[in-house]
């Protein structure tokens, strides 16, 4: 018996193995089978022509926003402009997020290249940090203390966290559910914070030339960022355009994140559960056509991306039906639903995970 979606009581607590689960062995041989059809059915060759493509758009859409800037200068109207480059910002993330998982190119090189490329010198997000704090995740999506993505300190993602929160993390977990989406607007500053910090962090594993590399095309895109902003905006124009900006930018990368895992079930400490099942029974798709696509640059189908991290986005859609057939045929829970009501099952997971912190209202 696959292990189900959480029930709003359970959703919030690490969940023990279904001992009805089959034996480890078979599980691992499930998704041998399943690779092999992948495989055959030649989903996980890249295609650098079409990324190629998708690569020039984007940057030809990048720099037609920061053509815009220079031309409109020290105007209000360059508020709309903050919004779009917000836009262009995250899809320019999501082609880092296909670097890092190899997904563009068979030479690890040319893809850590564009990685580094599209995240610390165009967006200001270090590819380094990023990469391996992101594989942590893919390795132990949902897995308590294994998954960095759920042992944040600003959200509590299991009761056990909440309860744990002192202070202002008190008043931020008990009203975590309203806070979240304004809370997303301070993400672009913190995936910033967040990649500046090694840089200066001499116990890391990161070698000096490699901190040097990064930390070069960090002070690149944060030094022509404000050069650029400070030069022609008046001060307070400045100060609206980067909050606009970076709210914008944080709050959309947060809205294509959050519907993956969260809400989904969390894998408690000790457990052990099959890589085809860990990935398939954690993760949430998101229905759509190519708009979604494009919106969510390919994470609506974040189970098929966390079963073959490096196959290319454009392939993702395609091989989608085949992953769908076979958690059917195998009894493995495959779960999808709308965006907003992913939202909505996000929400209900946080709310449910402060509850406690609400004795005079639930409790």
């Amino acid at each position: 018996m696959a292990l189900e979606a959480p029930t709003p009581d359970e959703e919030s607590r690490p969940r023990p193995l279904d001992p009805a689960l089959p034996a480890p062995a078979r599980r691992g041989s499930d998704y041998a089978v399943l690779s092999r059809e992948v495989q055959a059915a030649g989903l996980l060759r890249r295609r650098p022509v079409s990324y190629a493509v998708r690569i020039s758009l984007n940057l030809a859409l990048l720099a037609a926003g920061w053509t815009a800037f220079a031309l409109i200068g020290p105007s209000w109207w360059q508020l709309p402009v903050a919004a779009y480059l917000a836009v262009v910002f995250t899809q320019t993330a999501f082609i880092g997020h296909d670097a890092g998982h190899q997904q563009i190119s068979r030479h690890r090189r040319v893809n850590d290249l564009v990685g580094r490329l599209h995240g610390n010198l165009l967006t200001g997000i270090g590819y380094e940090w990023w990469v391996s704090k992101h594989n942590r995740h893919h390795a132990h999506p949902n897995h308590v203390d294994r998954d960095p993505d759920i042992g944040g300190n600003a959200i509590a993602f299991t009761r056990e966290q909440s309860q744990a929160r002192r202070g202002v993390g008190v008043l931020l977990a008990r009203s975590q559910a309203w806070l979240f989406f304004p809370m997303l607007l301070l993400e672009g500053l913190h995936l910033h914070y967040a990649s500046v910090r090694p840089l200066f962090d001499r116990t890391g594993a990161a070698r000096l030339g490699a901190r040097l590399r990064d930390g070069a095309l960090l002070l690149a895109h944060f030094g022509a960022y404000l050069a650029a902003v400070l030069l022609v905006l008046t001060p307070l124009q400045a100060v609206c355009f980067v909050a606009v900006h970076q709210g914008l930018f944080g709050l959309y990368m947060g809205c294509a994140f959050a519907p993956n895992h969260k809400g989904m079930p969390i894998i408690a400490k000790g457990d052990k559960v099959d890589f085809l099942r860990r990935q398939v029974l954690t993760s949430r798709n998101i229905r759509g056509g190519r708009f979604t696509d494009v919106l969510l640059g390919g994470l609506n189908y974040q189970v098929e991306h966390h079963l073959f991290p490096s196959m290319p986005r454009s392939a993702l859609p395609r091989v989608q039906p085949l992953v769908r057939a076979f958690c059917a045929r195998h009894g493995i829970a495959y779960h999808e639903t709308g965006l907003l009501d992913s939202y909505a099952q996000v929400l209900r997971h946080l709310h449910t995970v402060g509850g406690p912190l609400r004795p005079e209202l639930e409790y």
